[in-house]
């Protein structure tokens, strides 16, 4: 008895001591990149160059695209789920490849995508950026690094691991510059969980003076302090207002965490309880600014832009619109839709907006 005490006792220490070297390991690889971060603009190398002009009708695309692993069979371990990883290597390159595939098919003039994986355990290291430049092969493109995570060994069974992803912006017009901007995040243990939130800025030179600003971002979701996404937002209305104000065009889209439409998932035949990260979004923000709202809804034809994955995609999973667009007051929008993939590819439908510079 004595004996297996002792050799319990040794096992619990040595567990222990697994435990502190891995939390150490944690809080010394703990990093934020740098905000105010110049990003580099990667010029095509075939194409004609193009001349941003107001007056004429544009289209601009938004998708979170799930790092190519949520297929509509796919769940997620911190959702609810279980998976934790893509699929297999197999299953992704056919995901991507299927992504490209609409990508390249679409009348897109700017696009903008989140969660794009360069090197993830999640998808075994796959570099994910040269399938959505091979879909825009004459087009200007920036890319913002948002995570840049220690190895997380958890879930046991399939350890998350670490993981390396972004935000993409592609432009069928010169950009002129662009620029990584921080945004606030928790403070404390918490912020440890939560990537590493940001935005892209895209400046776009229009003709006869002025630009087009072009704001790519992914806000925070899983936050236990709720004034961190109002205060995500006030930064970037802030942002558009000063723009604005200085003449130029300003449209901010991407994945906003946040109900758009104020309708929950009602008008998609689900009766729920919005979560956490799909409260209604604060239109009181917007009073007295120049921007405001663009939620894609059509009343005789609702298509959400986002799904719960807790479990595989049905008709009766928790659906609901967070991606969208935000403009300034010199932006006419002619028309915005989310596309109805049925969430093949992603746990997120892309969403388009049609616009003239006014």
């Amino acid at each position: 008895m004595k004996k297996l005490l002792k050799f319990i006792l040794k096992l619990v220490i040595a567990l222990l001591l697994v435990v502190v070297a891995y939390l150490i390991y944690v809080f010394v690889s703990y990093h934020r990149i740098d905000d105010n971060l110049s990003l580099d603009v990667n010029t095509p190398s075939v194409g004609m160059e193009r001349v941003l002009v107001s007056g004429k009708e544009y289209e601009i695309l938004t998708w979170n695209i799930g790092y190519g692993a949520y297929e509509s069979d796919y769940t997620f371990f911190m959702d609810g789920g279980v998976e934790s990883w893509a699929w297999s290597k197999e299953r992704l390159d056919t995901n991507l490849q299927n992504i490209k595939a609409f990508l390249s098919s679409s009348s897109a003039d700017f696009a903008i995508f989140q969660e794009v994986d360069f090197d993830a355990t999640r998808t075994y290291h796959i570099d994910e950026r040269p399938y959505l430049s091979e879909a825009f092969p004459t087009y200007y493109s920036v890319f913002a690094q948002n995570y840049d995570s220690p190895f997380l060994f958890y879930p046991f069974y399939q350890p998350h691991g670490s993981s390396k992803s972004g935000i993409m912006t592609f432009s069928a017009f010169p950009v002129s510059s662009a620029l990584r901007r921080q945004f606030p995040l928790e403070k404390g243990v918490g912020v440890i969980l939560d990537l590493d939130r940001c935005f892209s800025i895209s400046r776009v030179p229009v003709l006869g003076g002025g630009e087009l600003v072009l704001i790519n971002m992914h806000m925070s979701a899983y936050t236990a302090d709720g004034n961190i996404a109002t205060e995500q937002l006030e930064m970037v209305i802030e942002i558009m207002q000063e723009e604005y104000e200085k003449g130029n065009w300003v449209i901010a889209g991407g994945d906003f965490n946040k109900d758009l439409t104020g309708r929950g998932s009602s008008p998609f035949g689900v009766e729920n309880e919005p979560y956490p990260w799909s409260q209604p979004f604060p239109v009181s923000m917007l009073d007295n600014t120049d921007v405001s709202l663009v939620a894609a809804f059509d009343e005789n034809n609702p298509v959400p832009s986002v799904r719960n994955v807790n479990e595989p995609y049905s008709p009766s999973v928790y659906q609901v619109t967070v991606d969208g667009f935000l403009v300034t007051e010199n932006i006419h929008v002619t028309g915005s839709e989310v596309v109805n993939l049925h969430f093949s590819y992603s746990d997120h439908n892309p969403v388009r907006m049609s616009f003239v510079l006014k």
